[in-house]
């Protein structure tokens, strides 16, 4: 069985991160720390993605781009990602489970399963993967584009993240697609639009489907990096 999940969805910047997870059913209850990534700490969740390395028979991970988002749309995007991230394991999944929304076109049976990552072991650990990944990758752009905070809010629209894109305008990896960034480049383009509808709806925090998530950045010397440069040759 293997499960798939996301990370990233809501935020309105940075990369969708979607991981596609196997466990060896003989290990699956070792995995003591695994829960839905986002109810984890960022110390706790780094325990449950070393766990699940350890239980996992098969995993892998598709990095979609912001460019490519704007591009093809987001639902698209991720349920493309969805498909990638399952035919890129080297076994092949009995059945499948997915976390909220049923995925057609996939090469077995599947089942979605409202908040999966909070009810089965496989969507869980594939929510934990995707989640690390994508916070790795985050502190990594935080790195190449100072200034916004990356490393701290990962992208979502909080207050802070608001201050920083006003300040400075929208960067590369911020998804021009979504509201609040476009609010900003209307901005940009027009000074008057600021006080129109769509320009200020840049400044409400939160906008994302999953909310504004905010991670303490902890264990600064845990390897993520590697894993960051390993998904992104995936």
């Amino acid at each position: 069985m293997a499960g798939i999940d996301e990370a990233g969805r809501g935020a309105c910047a940075g990369p969708l991160v979607v991981a596609a997870v196997m466990l060896k059913p003989s290990r699956i209850g070792k995995l003591t720390e695994l829960a839905d990534s986002k109810a984890l700490t960022a110390k706790a969740r780094n325990a449950a993605y070393r766990q699940v390395m350890d239980a996992a028979l098969d995993w892998n991970v598709v990095i979609i781009e912001a460019a490519d988002i704007d591009r093809l749309g987001l639902h698209v995007c991720n349920v493309a990602g969805m498909r990638r991230a399952l035919a890129g394991l080297r076994h092949e999944a009995g059945y499948v489970l997915t976390d909220g929304f049923p995925v057609r076109g996939l090469p077995a049976p599947a089942l979605a399963m409202w908040k999966g990552d909070q009810v089965a072991a496989c969507v869980a650990a594939a929510s934990v993967v995707a989640k690390v990944t994508r916070d790795a990758i985050m502190c990594e752009l935080d790195a190449e584009h100072p200034g916004y905070g990356f490393a701290r809010h990962k992208g979502y629209s909080t207050p802070s993240h608001m201050n920083a894109l006003t300040a400075h305008g929208p960067c590369a990896e911020h998804r021009r697609s979504f509201v609040n960034v476009r609010g900003h480049l209307i901005a940009e383009a027009d000074p008057d639009a600021v006080n129109s509808e769509a320009a200020n709806s840049c400044y409400r925090p939160g906008s994302g489907q999953n909310g504004p998530i905010v991670d303490a950045i902890e264990e600064y010397g845990w390897p993520t990096a590697g894993i960051a440069a390993m998904a992104r040759g995936a």
